[in-house]
């Protein structure tokens, strides 16, 4: 089969109606480092080496299902992203991610498994905005 790993989709695809962010950019964490006592248990991508960071996104699609409006998108970095600024009137902040991929996998943590699909970026940023991501040298964002 031609299709391995994660696939490559664009903004357009996963939220045609737009994507907003709900509260912090999160750590994931790694369990089983975590359990190990490790001082640094945050997780990473397993082809980048990355830092792996956590974004609440509600889908603003109308006809998005009970319990499917809101999804995370994990963004790889080696620092904290800083989603979009918050813009007047509106309780959530618009967001559009760079190097958007999902990875299906089958959800059995419900009565019936279900396929799931797991969000990965490289990036985000306000929209008709280039990502930022957070420079080493002066802790501030840069143009990616």
């Amino acid at each position: 089969m031609a299709i391995q790993g994660a696939i490559p989709l664009g903004q357009d695809l996963v939220f045609p109606h737009g994507a907003y962010v709900v509260g912090e950019v999160e750590q994931v964490q790694d369990f089983d480092r975590k359990q190990a006592g490790e001082v640094d248990f945050q997780s990473r991508d397993k082809n980048t080496g990355e830092r792996l960071w956590a974004v609440r996104v509600v889908d603003a699609d109308p006809e998005a299902r009970r319990g499917q409006a809101e999804v995370v998108v994990k963004v790889m970095a080696e620092h904290q992203p800083v989603p979009p600024a918050t813009l007047p009137g509106l309780p959530f902040r618009p967001v559009v991610f760079d190097g958007l991929t999902a990875t299906p996998y089958v959800d059995t943590n419900r009565a019936r498994p279900r396929l799931a699909w797991s969000l990965k970026a490289t990036g985000m940023s306000a929209p008709g905005k280039t990502a930022v991501k957070a420079d080493p040298k002066t802790e501030t964002g840069r143009a990616a």
